[in-house]
């Protein structure tokens, strides 16, 4: 099992300092990956509703640290890490700016770099940014991931989408990593398996809270769902990483609902069952969630878990 752990884009401890301080004790405490979370605006008035609480309400919102911004920033302050966009919403970005941006961080991060892929939930996001309409996101970001692969194998490159078209070009330097950066679908919907089994290196969906709780037996039959589809797409189930994000580490929440025990939470113990078991469901990476709006706090848990359960 590998382990990664969130890195704030908000709040008290999206600052140089804090952010430095966090990547460099996580990397020196043995930790896989890093994941940077993606918003640009957020619209004052929000009707969208957010796909990962009980209620739909959006748990944040207000400022936030443009994502391939702070990676290229955490490539430059760390030498192990994975750096890991946990999602990218991909409608929101030029399709070839973005392929370009990704392509030198990998370079310049000597081949570090994960694209995990999502299509968006916050309509109003999407139309502040006049990115693709908001019901055609899904095609659109099929698209896109298209046009990334495009780019980072063939040169000269050329396209011609339903969304977007450019004829011959060159886009170089390409990614170190070979053939690409690994792509990870994010979400567990119907429609994000399918991408995850026809375009994905991974499937990298957020479980273990009440709106969506994954568990074991949950996660297995999604599994086994994506792996059917991954087959009959003539692609290899086993060549695909699953990353499971967890929620936040603090062990005192211990309800997911009524009186059952949230997962990851309780004793260490309990902690170690709840890793072996999703471990047992297929799950190769675990990612953790230390932030806090305060700096000690989050590297104490991170050190905690390090020590502890790890």
């Amino acid at each position: 099992m590998r382990y990664g752990f969130y890195l704030p884009t908000r709040g008290g401890c999206a600052t140089p300092e804090a952010l430095e301080a966090i990547v460099q004790r996580g990397e020196a405490l043995g930790f896989h990956s890093v994941m940077i979370a993606d918003h640009v605006v957020f619209p004052t008035a929000i009707a969208s509703k957010y796909p990962y609480t009980v209620s739909g309400a959006f748990p944040g919102g207000g400022d936030a640290l443009e994502q391939l911004t702070l990676m290229a920033f955490v490539a430059g302050r760390t030498r192990t890490l994975r750096l890991v966009t946990s999602v990218m919403i991909l409608p929101y970005r030029n399709p070839v700016l973005t392929a370009k941006m990704l392509a030198t961080i990998d370079v310049l991060s000597r081949g570090r770099v994960t694209v995990g892929v999502g299509v968006g939930w916050l309509r109003e996001e999407f139309e502040a940014l006049d990115a693709p309409d908001f019901e055609r996101r899904g095609a659109a970001s099929d698209e896109y991931i298209r046009i990334f692969k495009t780019l980072w194998t063939q040169d000269p490159a050329s396209f011609d989408g339903e969304f977007y078209r450019f004829d011959a070009l060159r886009c170089v330097p390409q990614p170190v990593q070979k053939p690409h950066p690994p792509i990870w679908i994010g979400g567990h919907s119907a429609p994000a398996l399918r991408r995850a089994a026809r375009y994905g290196d991974g499937w990298h969906p957020v479980g273990a809270n009440p709106a969506v709780p994954l568990r074991p037996s949950e996660l297995r039959a999604s599994l086994d769902q994506l792996f059917r589809l991954t087959e009959a797409a003539g692609r290899n189930p086993s060549a695909l990483t699953i990353s499971f994000k967890a929620p936040v580490y603090d062990t005192s929440v211990t309800t997911l609902t009524g009186s059952e025990r949230r997962p990851f939470s309780g004793t260490s113990q309990q902690i170690a069952d709840d890793i072996g078991a999703y471990e047992k469901a297929g799950v190769s990476e675990l990612v953790f969630d230390f932030r806090s709006e305060r700096l000690d706090d989050a590297l104490e848990r991170m050190e905690r878990f390090a020590q502890t359960i790890r």
